[in-house]
């Protein structure tokens, strides 16, 4: 990479609240093109300059004709009434230039904005795409990246699911330690695992493969269970996520109840339900389900963190999620589907509930456990249903505003109740629409949901190195990338979010908040409001 060009008018002597008025003024050849304008002390410039560095990372060139320009940047300053003035003066300007062509990008930068960019400033400049604040260039940069960025991170997505997907097809009889599975072919142990605690599923929805695949459920002890995490957590996982089809069932199979939501109640526990069990028998845990698993688990020391899924509407008690509540190492995130919002489908994929029961238990949900992420799953296209009905998902997926939907078209699996039984009569044209219709009101719901999260510190436990960036994961299961140079996987840190986008966050390194006796922390730095005679 060339070197950067350097904003025009720094003074190496000048005092650093001195007020001075620099624009880009050189030209390049590079297809895309940026302008940058400053106002302010010397280290606005230095702002300035590390902007002009990380756009020409990515492809873009200076230039000193605005026309030409496709990224305009305003770094503002108020320490002086008549330098925020001239900001105002430049923003209104710009307005033109900006309605003019709507792939051009204007980005608002420095004192104007401060850590996080005001309500008040947000709707006073309407036609600004990017608020970043000093010294922050990544907004900007993620912005102009965000086709990128998104792609990638449907792709992370999908290898993840893949995974568990893979952990959960394989079928191993109850008793069986599977510690080693989670370990990378290198042999390095994953921050975070996946642990089956039931097997297979008795639900039998209609669209569902996996009771023909993976057999009715069977439950691990939670004995077997518990000693297989703390022997994942003696290797170095730090998170555990609790596995089943319907999770919420464990335990069901051994009180001989198998039938789906029509015959089998939600367990709602007994006498028997008070300690945890770490050294029971198989047959002394009969009586026991999530949530008393959850507690048993919760009391492994060396671990961090707990997740559990994937839940069913049917079947998540209040027990469970009192558990999730009053439990400090679980975390505030349940994936509960509705696969489809109009109460005929649902019938038709024997889910046993209706799209009022959902919508009460969502409400439930965020009522018992504050602040917590709900995530769904929705089937487009299933047989038989029609705009209308598609029409109810669109509803229910934009008045709940869930954080995350896993969206997928339907197709008819070999064997099942639905491929048997009725048609497939959903061209793929309608379930193609329909799925970008879906996905574009999901992007649209994340992207506001991650917003709240801009400027604010967030709890992040980082899983691994990911192109030049540590990544992790809030406890929200909120994706967050950390640019850092300090050795921070396995480390739970905390980190201020300095850029949202709908799938994934960005933010700088806080502190080491890992309950470990030695902490990582940051090199301090000084800076001198005087340079030297």
């Amino acid at each position: 990479m060339t070197q950067p060009h350097q904003v025009a008018g720094a003074h190496p002597v000048a005092n650093l609240v001195e007020t001075h008025e620099t624009a880009t003024d050189k030209a390049s050849n590079a297809e895309r093109k940026y302008h940058i304008w400053t106002i302010g002390c010397q280290m606005n410039i230095a702002d300035s300059n590390h902007v002009a560095a990380e756009l020409e990372k990515i492809g873009y060139g200076p230039t000193n004709k605005l026309d030409d320009a496709d990224v305009v940047v305003l770094n503002t300053c108020v320490v002086r009434q008549s330098a925020e003035d001239k900001a105002i003066g430049k923003l209104g300007s710009l307005k033109p230039w900006r309605k003019g062509n709507p792939d051009r990008t204007l980005a608002l930068m420095g004192c104007m904005v401060g850590v996080k960019p005001s309500q008040q400033l947000l709707d006073a400049y309407p036609e600004v795409d990017v608020f970043m604040a000093p010294s922050e260039a990544t907004p900007l940069v993620n912005r102009l990246r965000q086709a990128e960025i998104d792609a990638e991170m449907a792709h992370m997505e999908r290898q993840q699911i893949a995974a568990r997907f893979r952990l959960q097809d394989e079928l191993q009889p109850v008793g069986t330690q599977q510690s080693i599975k989670h370990l990378a072919l290198s042999g390095q142990v994953p921050v975070a695992a996946h642990v089956p605690i039931v097997y297979g599923c008795s639900h039998a929805c209609t669209f569902c493969i996996i009771p023909f695949r993976r057999g009715v459920e069977r439950s691990r002890s939670v004995a077997e269970i518990v000693n297989e995490v703390r022997g994942l957590v003696a290797q170095g996982v730090r998170e555990v996520t609790l596995l089943g089809q319907i999770v919420d069932r464990y335990g069901y199979d051994l009180r001989g109840e198998m039938g789906n939501s029509a015959t089998v109640a939600p367990y709602l526990g007994s006498a028997e339900n008070n300690l945890p069990l770490v050294d029971a028998t198989l047959q002394d845990e009969a009586a026991y389900d999530l949530a008393d698993l959850l507690r048993a688990v919760h009391e492994i020391e060396g671990l961090w963190r707990i997740r559990f899924l994937t839940s069913h509407p049917n079947y998540m008690t209040d027990r469970i999620l009192h558990a999730v509540r009053d439990l400090p190492k679980v975390c505030e995130h349940i994936e509960v589907p509705i696969q489809a919002g109009d109460d005929e489908v649902l019938e038709r994929m024997k889910r046993g509930y209706t799209n009022a029961d959902y919508r009460q238990l969502v409400a439930h949900i965020r009522q018992t456990i504050p602040n917590v992420a709900i995530h769904t799953d929705i089937i487009i296209g299933f047989c038989g249903e029609s705009d209308e009905q598609f029409e109810k998902t669109m509803e229910v997926l934009g008045d709940l505003k869930l954080d995350k939907a896993h969206i997928a078209r339907y197709s008819p699996r070999p064997g099942t109740v639905s491929a048997r039984r009725m048609s497939d009569d959903v061209t793929e044209e309608v379930k193609v629409a329909r799925f970008a219709r879906l996905e574009a009101l999901q992007e649209q719901v994340c992207a506001e949901i991650n917003q709240r999260s801009l400027g604010e510190t967030v709890e992040v436990l980082v899983e691994e190195l990911h192109k030049d960036k540590w990544r992790g994961r809030t406890r929200t299961n909120k994706l967050v990338f950390i640019d850092s140079p300090l050795p921070l996987r396995g480390r739970l840190v905390e980190v201020e979010i300095t850029w949202t986008g709908p799938w994934s966050m960005q933010g700088r390194f806080v502190r080491d908040v890992s309950p470990l006796p030695v902490k990582i922390t940051a090199p301090k730095t000084t800076i001198s409001l005087f340079a030297a005679d």
